[in-house]
């Protein structure tokens, strides 16, 4: 993020605040959490059921500010025991942040929380700084990592959508429409009316475009239930190593970095399982917690895959301080999309990176894993050193093979357009030459069942 795009109450005529294009681009990153009581321990909540570790809270925000290149100066927790309509924090630490922006000369203070536009228009006003919160700070990210038209479409739609409930800061302008659709700044106040009614046609414009993206992935759906190929998709918090274990599974080269939403459009890839089947994998954007409730309509149409997907595999970062409550917040947006505990049988869990731990935890590690029902297993995996690959690929097979009939036939050697056809189209197990014919037992998808049966008098396997 260029810190030259920053813009807000700094930056207009007359405000005391540093000339534009003279912005430092330090940022201070704040965390305001409510504080609650377990025993004497401090814990933090913020915008969801989810009781997470206020320091990992606040790192976590501050990687999302690192994430577009901007230079935290300072990053602190900001207890409090109630939210205060006009500007979320109290008085005195108002003022205390006040000397903290003074002292580091800082241009833009990130609040890890969801701010009213009353509150974020207060809080710049008494700062003479830009203030941004969590909403934003995740939307200029993913602003940044659009590569695909559609990815750009969905991340311009759910700017588009928070912008239009902002339009009452006095420096925001639909003018200001750069590749990233950021809002950090604006040239300046004109015809708030306007604007608002530019949003919406944009707005409507984009939706239908979608439309086209998700009947033209409706298709694509639709060619691929026509062959043999299950999907796999990868979901997890952000940065759990999904792109990492996608690489080690199809020997790809997605792009796979220690950075918060290092992947935001979707990518396919046919994944090889241990018997010589296949599969069609996907990799997805990672979610967060308190993800806007935007960005998950937004990027619907490429969360069909997910949703439509035969196998889920959740990549966890097992050896990250907040795992459990990283769990939780996966398991939520899930349930956003339609997916809950009843679909629990098709969901894998994977714990990635084991290679952070000594032996000794591993071991403790894996007896924790044997514990779990067998109807909800989990697997330990380093998707860096390929630990636990193969047990997770045949875990993936024994899934996509209960969707699938195990048939028995009888062929002639000579039928090299039937031989290949069921090779094209079906998962060989066994084959044996008796003769002049070939014995096999052959897995087939639904689709293909009937055709097996009338084309080879293929009978099922019994169990």
């Amino acid at each position: 993020m260029d810190p030259r795009s920053f813009g807000g109450a700094a930056d207009r005529p007359g405000s005391g605040g540093p000339a534009q294009g003279q912005t430092t681009g330090r940022v201070l990153v704040v965390g305001p959490y409510l504080r609650a009581r377990r025993g004497s321990a401090d814990i933090a909540t913020i915008g969801s059921d989810a009781v997470r570790d206020p320091q990992a809270r606040l790192d976590e925000a501050a990687g999302l500010a690192r994430a577009i290149d901007l230079t935290v100066a300072e990053a602190l927790i900001a207890p409090l025991s109630e939210i205060r309509p006009a500007t979320y924090l109290g008085k005195g630490k108002v003022e205390d942040i006040l000397g903290l922006i003074k002292a580091h000369d800082v241009d833009l203070v990130v609040m890890d929380c969801a701010l009213s536009p009353i509150q974020q228009r207060n809080l710049e006003k008494e700062w003479n700084a830009k203030v941004l919160d969590r909403t934003g700070l995740i939307l200029e990210i993913f602003g940044r990592r659009a590569k695909t038209r559609e990815g750009t479409l969905q991340v311009e739609l759910a700017h588009l959508i928070y912008q239009r409930s902002r339009l009452v800061r006095s420096w925001t302008h639909l003018e200001r429409q750069r590749g990233g659709f950021g809002f950090m700044g604006g040239p300046g106040e004109t015809q708030i009316e306007a604007d608002r009614r530019m949003i919406g046609e944009r707005i409507t414009r984009i939706e239908n475009d979608l439309k086209k993206v998700q009947a033209t992935r409706r298709l694509h759906r639709a060619g691929r239930k026509r062959v043999p190929y299950r999907v796999v998709a990868l979901v997890g918090y952000t940065n759990a190593g999904k792109s990492t274990l996608f690489n080690r599974l199809t020997r790809a080269d997605v792009q796979a970095a220690d950075m918060l939403f290092a992947t935001l459009d979707p990518t396919l890839r046919a994944l090889r399982l241990p018997h010589g089947g296949k599969a069609m994998i996907s990799d997805t954007v990672g979610f967060i917690s308190d993800l806007p409730t935007m960005l998950v309509a937004a990027f619907r149409a490429t969360l069909e895959e997910v949703i439509e997907a035969d196998v889920i595999l959740h990549v966890r970062d097992i050896s990250h301080e907040d795992a459990e409550a990283q769990e939780r917040d996966v398991d939520h947006v899930l349930r956003q999309l339609g997916i809950g505990t009843e679909s629990g049988h098709r969901i894998i869990e994977v714990w990635n990176k084991i290679d952070c731990f000594s032996p000794e935890e591993r071991e403790n590690l894996a007896r924790i894993a044997a514990r779990r029902p067998a109807d909800h297993p989990c697997f330990l995996v380093s998707a860096e050193t390929g630990e636990g690959i193969d047990a997770l690929l045949a875990a993936i097979e024994e899934r996509l093979a209960a969707l699938r009939t195990v048939l028995e036939l009888r062929i002639d050697a000579a039928d090299g357009e039937g031989i290949s056809w069921i090779h094209r189209n079906a998962e060989v197990l066994e084959k044996t030459l008796d003769d002049d014919h070939f014995d096999m037992v052959i897995r087939v998808d639904e689709t293909k069942r009937d055709t097996a049966i009338a084309r080879f008098q293929a009978v099922p396997r019994e169990a």
